[in-house]
């Protein structure tokens, strides 16, 4: 019993010591802080200390910046044609609606280094069979190479679809190179990197840990969904690769998500940043190469900037653009996303948007694949409705796009939820979409996916029961960790 006692007090110990070196040693968020002290104080013994070693490691973030420093020395003279461009007065908008967002576009340009292009051709899937389909048409087409990174793989039917098109890829002399997150990817057999290895393939995992089944980097994601197929044609969405994700796992049921297929310029955006991400995870030397980078003759209409964030940048760039586009509404703001855990800048502008007369819509899903995150999503929803916002819960299977869509003007598709996670722990890539024609197929998603939605009125808020307020407590108190 004493020995019980005597270790109980020693992790408790531990628990109290660490919850002091968060306050006085890392400069944390103030909100993350006083989190963190209430899993460090309140949790069993040593069971905080162990969430702190897995979830919060600041210690590694003075090595991702390399990351920035890569980026600005390999693309920086590209960049540099794009700001003159800006500077000289020469950039037109192919879509007068869009003008009122130019200072959206300066800011991306000049802060965040992300070009404007705007001669994409946007195609939009909300399907995962449609969007796979596509997807592999255009692999199976590929003359060059084809570039693939995703968080999620599975080992299942859909997942070895494309790990033996892309071995036949590569066996017909295309080069193949593939990129998965380390905790999305573990499913993975160790024999099927050896034989698409074999078969040519250039394979890597982003944040790999030597320890097997044990990640201290769990908190350091690469979220990203990114193809790029002969420097030509680029995907980006929400679609991992899975089975679930094309509707065939029976306890999820029908996956809705947001995907785009793109054309044009904005590909070699697409193109950075996957070598960008490959080099960290390789230190292979991919400096600019005209063969990855063909000379587009595209002749679309499409306005694109493709934004990225993640702990390598100082600037949370994703959410400032979410920000940004809510604060310019005039009459619109839709948001579909699974996970709704937004700061207190991005919460309060939606409260003031809404307030002031702006029709804003979130939709969620109406089942959790994350407990504590979906009853966090919860609270923030309703906190909302007393501000005008209406919510809907997505019925109709599982939701997981994330899009925003502003006066039916512009809009953003991409991989980065409307939570604190996306903002600046994981790696995410967005496209922003200046195009009325664009924006105006997503709103219509929107409007139709209302049709298997029920609306989260006040009282229907209201009325929900003693459990469901108690998962909202705890799940709110540990949002800014979630």
């Amino acid at each position: 019993m004493i020995n019980y006692f005597g270790s109980f007090s020693i992790f408790y110990l531990i628990n109290i010591l660490t919850a002091l070196a968060v306050i006085f040693l890392e400069r944390k968020d103030p909100t993350a802080t006083l989190a963190w002290v209430l899993v460090l104080l309140v949790f069993p013994a040593g069971t905080g200390f162990i969430f702190y070693l897995l979830l919060s490691q600041n210690f590694s973030r003075k090595k991702l910046f390399n990351m920035k420093i890569y980026a600005k020395k390999t693309f920086g003279d590209y960049l540099s044609c794009q700001e003159e461009l800006f500077n000289s007065g020469r950039l037109v908008i192919n879509d007068k609606n869009v003008e009122r967002f130019k200072d959206m576009i300066k800011m991306n340009l000049f802060v965040n280094k992300s070009s404007y292009t705007q001669n994409n051709d946007v195609q939009v899937f909300t399907d995962g069979k449609e969007k796979f389909y596509d997807l592999f048409q255009c692999m199976e087409r590929a003359k060059n190479h084809i570039h693939v990174e995703y968080y999620i793989i599975k080992n299942d039917n859909l997942s070895n679809r494309m790990f033996n098109l892309l071995a036949k890829k590569s066996e017909e002399g295309v080069e193949v190179r593939l990129l998965y997150d380390s905790i999305g990817g573990r499913n993975i057999p160790k024999e099927t990197i050896t034989r698409l290895k074999n078969s040519g393939i250039k394979v890597a995992s982003f944040f790999s840990s030597t320890i097997p089944g044990f990640n201290f980097k769990i908190n350091y994601r690469n979220h990203r969904k990114i193809v790029v197929i002969d420097g030509e044609i680029g995907f980006i969405g929400g679609f991992n690769v899975g089975d679930e994700y094309v509707g065939l796992n029976k306890k999820i049921g029908y996956w809705r998500d947001t995907h785009i297929k793109v054309k044009g310029d904005a590909v070699i955006d697409l193109q950075t940043r996957f070598f960008l991400d490959w080099g960290h995870a390789t230190k292979e030397d991919m400096m600019y190469r005209l063969r990855y980078f063909p000379d587009n003759k595209n002749d679309g209409r499409v306005g694109i900037q493709i934004i990225s964030s993640g702990p390598d940048k100082v600037d949370e760039v994703i959410k400032q653009n979410y920000v940004k586009m809510i604060n310019s509404a005039k009459k619109t703001i839709y948001i579909q996303t699974p996970y709704f855990v937004p700061d207190a800048s991005v919460f309060e502008a939606l409260k003031i948007a809404a307030s002031s007369g702006i029709d804003v819509r979130i939709m969620i899903p109406c089942k959790p694949d994350h407990p504590f995150v979906y009853w966090a999503t919860y609270w923030y929803c309703g906190e909302l409705l007393q501000y005008g916002v209406k919510v809907y819960t997505y019925e109709n299977g599982f939701l997981h796009a994330k899009t925003l869509v502003v006066d039916g003007i512009v809009s953003s598709v991409g991989t980065a939820n409307f939570d604190v996670r996306s903002f600046k722990l994981n790696f995410e890539c967005n496209a922003i979409i200046y195009d009325t024609e664009t924006t105006k197929i997503l709103e219509d998603a929107f409007i139709e996916d209302l049709n298997y939605s029920l609306e989260l009125t006040r009282e229907l808020y209201l009325e929900r029961g003693i459990s469901i307020k108690f998962k909202e407590s705890v799940s709110r108190l540990l949002a800014p960790l979630l």
